[in-house]
């Protein structure tokens, strides 16, 4: 007869423990970090790169069309700045009620987390071009070079935000 489970004999339990056997790849890292609390981050951060990726991908189509004399480069900026405010939201109530499930403070953490991404901003509008620029010079990615170029900046933000939101947006 097996015993009772127990809320952390789940990765996405609430208040799981580091490890502090944990070994092999990634092992410093399993031995810090709740693992619940990163799983579920990693959920959905998954969800929400895919989200944004998308509809700042959309945008990029919309502005392609709407200002087709400008360079590839300027329109991955202009879609990232009006695309952001929707995915921060978008990420933030993911965030509050599944990843870091906090109560109350809506309006405080919210601007929390603009305020992380904010500070990633300036990073995001010099990434985007030269990755873009990038991407243009290699003949079968032409056409995705924006669309790249926003990959790339997510997965550099992810890493980031994730220690950012944990200490900042979301501390307890």
């Amino acid at each position: 007869m097996s015993p009772t489970p127990q809320p952390t004999d789940t990765l996405l339990a609430d208040g799981a423990p580091p490890d502090p056997r944990a070994h092999g790849p990634f092992a410093a890292i399993r031995r810090a970090l709740p693992a619940g609390e990163v799983i579920r981050f990693l959920m959905v951060g998954v969800s929400n790169t895919l989200f944004s990726l998308g509809f700042y991908s959309a945008c990029v189509v919309v502005y392609s069309h709407l200002l087709p004399h400008y360079g590839k480069p300027l329109i991955a900026d202009i879609a990232s700045i009006t695309s952001k405010p929707v995915c921060i939201t978008v990420a933030f109530l993911c965030y509050k009620h599944f990843v870091f499930r906090t109560r109350g403070h809506f309006l405080k953490e919210w601007l929390r987390c603009f305020a992380v991404y904010g500070v990633s901003t300036p990073a995001e509008l010099i990434i985007l071009p030269i990755a873009t620029s990038i991407f243009l010079h290699i003949a079968p990615l032409r056409a995705s070079a924006p669309f790249l170029a926003g990959v790339v900046n997510s997965l550099l933000i992810a890493v980031y935000s994730y220690f950012a939101h944990k200490k900042f947006s979301f501390r307890r």
